[in-house]
């Protein structure tokens, strides 16, 4: 099984300086890029099905496709690896950064040749301290090397290169948010259109991809479309890391084949449950999505396959429950964070998401009311797509909807009892 993002790191978890990367055939690829023309590249990656590792799933050469291109486009263009990863549960962009920080700038050195971006930014999240340096070096490595700056390689290209440390706040994560905060601006998502690929960074064309989503660039352009293909087991292209945490044997990541069954993932690498719990549900792909249960083991974890199922692939990065488990407290947990990550732009996740935490801080204490499911259902309507500015509500409704109608006896069996019936649960069993 072929493992491209991950074969090459070091067990001790330190990052390969850039000598070490290139005796793995690190930058080659760059090399290469340079010999082809921007479009090539662009249908080369659109071509492989390389879709957003991010969450959303979006073709990536397509995306580039957006960005206009030739002597009259406008200038500069920019090129932004979001690495804001503050997704609960989902921690896959910090090992890949941390661990092969130059794999990262390569994809992002093709990736702006491809859209003939001038200035590149890693938009990095504050708390990843040990990345942050990790790619700060690696990045004064890449320019003494000529692999950044001007003439790259003797080349007629040129690229400057920047790591931004953020301020903060999930709402970052958010493409156009995050082109505000590197603005300096509140970060507060923008009115689509216009897009950013033709209005993103300063007015200029803008992209923004996932550190995951450009790790894979190299590979593909090194070693080509139906190679990278054909490491999948499904429609989209390539390998996926996987990750799970909770009450399982291994918690962990592992870079598999996009389309790796649930069941493998938990079963095999994850090494099932831990002795004396039993399994209730998990949240395939970071916290803003809806719960599968056992039934949905034989699903494979590609974009498309967890759709059909009734919830998203997402970061691809499990979350599990267990029987101990209070899954409105789990509701009222995953809620009270997004309600704190709201920037407040607008009306329905303001106010909205704060009243759902109130209703559900009700519940699980045991002051819950009859009709305050009725009312969260309300919110599951009123806070959805279109409803709002970005995704954040509406994400953060997804673990809500589905954890209304998956556990209705136990909303209604804590409203009618008065208490959370996991309370008297051992404190040492508790104890996530």
């Amino acid at each position: 099984m072929e493992r491209p993002l991950t074969q090459h790191m070091k067990p001790d978890g330190s990052a390969l300086d850039i000598s070490e990367y290139e005796k793995t055939g690190g930058y080659r690829a760059v090399r290469k890029a340079l010999t082809m023309a921007p479009k090539e590249i662009q249908e080369m990656v659109r071509n492989s099905n390389l879709r957003g590792r991010g969450g959303a799933g979006f073709n990536t050469g397509q995306k580039w496709s957006f960005v206009p291109m030739g002597d009259d486009a406008p200038r500069p263009k920019y090129l932004i690896c979001n690495a804001d990863e503050m997704e609960p549960g989902t921690f896959k962009d910090r090992m890949l950064v941390e661990k092969n920080p130059h794999q990262l700038i390569e994809g992002m050195i093709i990736s702006a040749f491809a859209i003939q971006a001038d200035i590149a930014y890693v938009f990095l999240r504050d708390e990843y301290k040990t990345a942050g340096r990790r790619i700060a070096g690696a990045i004064s490595e890449a320019y003494r090397s000529n692999y950044l700056g001007k003439n790259i390689l003797g080349s007629d290209y040129s690229l400057d290169f920047h790591l931004h440390t953020s301020a903060g706040r999930y709402m970052c994560g958010e493409e156009t948010a995050l082109l505000n905060a590197l603005e300096g601006k509140r970060a507060t998502p923008r009115a689509k259109p216009p897009f950013p690929q033709t209005s993103g960074l300063w007015g200029k064309p803008t992209v923004v991809n996932n550190v995951e989503t450009l790790c894979n660039v190299p590979h593909i352009v090194k070693n080509g479309v139906e190679w990278y293909k054909g490491l999948s087991r499904s429609e989209d292209g390539g390998t996926k890391i996987y990750g799970v945490s909770g009450r399982v044997k291994r918690p962990g990541l592992w870079e598999l084949p996009m389309g790796t069954t649930v069941r493998e993932i938990f079963d095999e690498h994850a090494g099932g449950m831990q002795d004396g719990y039993k399994f209730r549900c998990l949240i395939p792909g970071g916290a803003s999505t809806e719960f599968l249960t056992g039934e949905h083991f034989d699903v494979k974890m590609d974009f498309d396959s967890v759709m059909k199922a009734g919830s998203r692939m997402g970061t691809g990065t499990m979350i599990v429950l267990d029987d101990t488990i209070c899954p409105v407290g789990a509701l009222y947990n995953l809620e009270l964070f997004f309600a704190r990550e709201s920037c407040g732009w607008c009306t329905p996740c303001r106010e909205g998401l704060p009243w759902v935490v109130r209703i559900l801080k009700a519940i699980e204490e045991g002051h819950g009311e009859p009709d305050d499911l009725e009312k969260l259902e309300m919110h599951g309507k009123f806070l959805w797509l279109h409803f709002t500015y970005c995704a954040l509500a509406p994400g953060a409704m997804e673990p809500l909807r589905s954890g209304l109608k998956l556990f209705r006896d136990e909303f209604e069996r804590h409203i009618k009892e008065k208490r959370c019936p996991y309370e008297n649960v051992p404190a040492a069993r508790m104890n996530v």
